[in-house]
């Protein structure tokens, strides 16, 4: 059995982790247009999938975010990312670490002065 990847430390999906401590500077207005990559509950956008990368990844080898995933495939119910799933275009191969934010505006976390 292969290990599954590890949700980062830095994971904004995460509790106990603070969005402004991501590797190579926060910017507000980059993480807020990550809204785009989450599907309304139950509904299939013809257009292309929007995966949120994991900042960890290398540019060009961008692997999703393992609490991006958590959240899609569970209670997000983004129906275009069950269908890559289904069709072995993305690894679901993750583990989460901890207690996970149940909305993508939890993970904004609070504005700092």
């Amino acid at each position: 059995m292969i290990k599954p990847r590890k949700q980062c430390k830095k994971c904004p999906w995460r509790v106990d982790a603070n969005p402004h401590d991501i590797p190579g500077g926060y910017s507000p207005e980059k993480h807020a247009a990550l809204k785009c990559t989450i599907a309304s509950d139950g509904v299939l956008h013809k257009s292309s999938l929007r995966l949120m990368a994991c900042h960890e990844t290398p540019e060009g080898k961008e692997l999703p975010c393992v609490g991006w995933l958590a959240h899609q495939l569970g209670p997000g119910n983004n129906l275009g990312l069950r269908l890559a799933v289904h069709r072995g275009r993305v690894d679901t191969n993750v583990q989460t670490i901890g207690a996970q934010h149940k909305r993508f505006e939890d993970t904004l976390g609070k504005v700092m002065p």
